[in-house]
């Protein structure tokens, strides 16, 4: 503990260092809406076009012909009808708790090996990048994906007993033949507070971050990946393997993944070869989610306020923000990051913000490891998930559940799954003694 100790004195001014007063980009709200508020002083004509994005991003999408053409479309295969159904009231998706209950806020990728033309994951060849479950009229859906979980023990050093589970899936009813040898990660909802934010972090400082010397042997790295829209390889920030470059991508393939809704970004839909009633089947248009909407939902997205900490000043709260750098946890989740330009959304330009993340990919170990590469990213990398906001989880999405298949029921189990580079700071966490923990774990709670 005297090597903790010390660790204490010198990390103090970075575990202080995360936003405390109320900025541009924060709300005073720690309610059920907290993640839906927009950033103050949006004019007239901005506030109305958040509200258009917002009302397409909670809107369910039907099947075409409608009457309705500005929101038709939907499938031909499909996860949900609307983008708020994995991310209910803008927060976490959860996983099913047993092998009976369906998937209502997780999706499962699905890859095979090799790569594809720009380098990511290379799709299966009947089942695609992602598993559709769900198909419109006269389309049959993919099949039906039973999860069920495998659980282990873990005794931390004050003698407390965690129980830890990990996610066992298995394909049935398959609409379309045999799966065979297939990569999958399954994946719940994040929250999509502050989107806007970290899109205007430069790829320049990302690579900054990931030159960086850092002790315990925390490396990171930027993941290069494919932007569409530009149609080059960029800095990937957005996703759990760091796999989408900006939010317009991020937004443009979950319409097209989750939705099935067709984009100037990915006009073809989501049909492959042996899939012949899908590819046959009545659209909602070329594209089917016109630049306009889409822009109006990147807006609304961009816009979306963080909710301010709260209890920043208590003792406890406070010297868990120093145990929580102390313990090496800020060398990934660093406090503050600052945002570059931002051309079309000057609002976001020139922040600095606390989301307790460095956007870079991070070797997490063999527990974490869904053996799926994404782009540079191998199967036990992942992306350092913000946190801001992650202290209203249960406000907001009424259970506890972290990581990116919602394992963790709770923010030690989340603690306790790192490995690889976070090993070492997983080992501290655990041998504090308790009310050292529960102080981080306060910290964590203000966030």
């Amino acid at each position: 503990m005297r090597r903790l100790g010390f660790l204490l004195l010198m990390c103090g001014v970075l575990a202080g260092a995360g936003a405390r007063a109320s900025a541009d980009w924060q709300v005073a709200d720690a309610g059920r809406e907290a993640f839906a508020r927009p950033l103050d002083g949006l004019s007239d004509a901005e506030r109305e076009r958040f509200f258009r994005g917002r009302s397409l991003f909670n809107q369910s999408w039907v099947v075409a012909p409608a009457k309705d053409d500005q929101v038709d479309g939907l499938g031909p295969l499909y996860n949900r009808l609307a983008c708020i159904s994995c991310h209910a009231r803008n927060g976490r998706g959860l996983p099913p708790e047993g092998a009976d209950e369906r998937m209502q806020s997780m999706l499962v990728r699905l890859s095979v090996a090799g790569r594809s033309l720009h380098g990511g994951p290379r799709p299966h060849p009947a089942y695609g990048d992602q598993f559709n479950e769900e198909g419109i009229p006269g389309v049959r859906g993919e099949g039906r994906i039973r999860l069920s979980w495998i659980e282990s023990k873990h005794r931390l050093a004050d003698g407390e007993v965690v129980s830890l589970r990990r996610p066992r899936l298995a394909f049935t009813e398959l609409g379309y033949g045999a799966i065979g040898k297939v990569q999958t990660s399954p994946r719940v909802g994040q929250q999509v507070v502050g989107m806007g934010l970290l899109d205007a972090v430069s790829a320049q400082t990302l690579e900054t971050l990931a030159a960086e010397r850092k002790p315990d042997g925390v490396k990171g790295r930027v993941n290069r990946v494919w932007n569409p829209e530009s149609a080059a390889l960029e800095a990937g920030r957005f996703g759990y393997k760091a796999n989408m470059p900006t939010l317009r991508a991020q937004l443009a393939g979950a319409f097209l993944g989750d939705l099935g809704i067709t984009s100037d970004l990915h006009p073809i839909e989501n049909c492959t070869a042996v899939q012949a009633a899908c590819r046959q089947a009545p659209n909602g248009g070329t594209p089917e989610l016109s630049a306009r909407q889409l822009d109006d939902v990147e807006f609304y997205l961009a816009h979306l306020a963080v909710p301010v900490r709260r209890n920043a000043d208590s003792d406890v709260v406070r010297r868990g923000e120093a145990l929580f750098a102390a313990s090496g946890c800020a060398q990934c989740h660093r406090p503050n990051l600052s945002t570059g330009t931002s051309p079309r959304f000057p609002r976001l330009a020139g922040q600095t913000i606390a989301p307790y993340t460095d956007l870079l990919i991070h070797d997490m170990g063999p527990g974490l490891a869904d053996g799926r590469p994404d782009f540079a990213a191998s199967g036990r990398e992942w992306r350092t998930p913000p946190l801001w906001g992650i202290g209203l989880t249960q406000t907001i999405s009424e259970q506890q559940r972290y990581l990116h298949d919602g394992r963790a029921r709770s923010l030690s189990e989340a603690i306790l799954w790192h490995g690889g580079e976070a090993k070492v700071a997983r080992r501290r966490f655990a041998a504090l003694p308790t009310q050292q923990r529960r102080a981080l774990l306060a910290f964590l709670e203000s966030l």
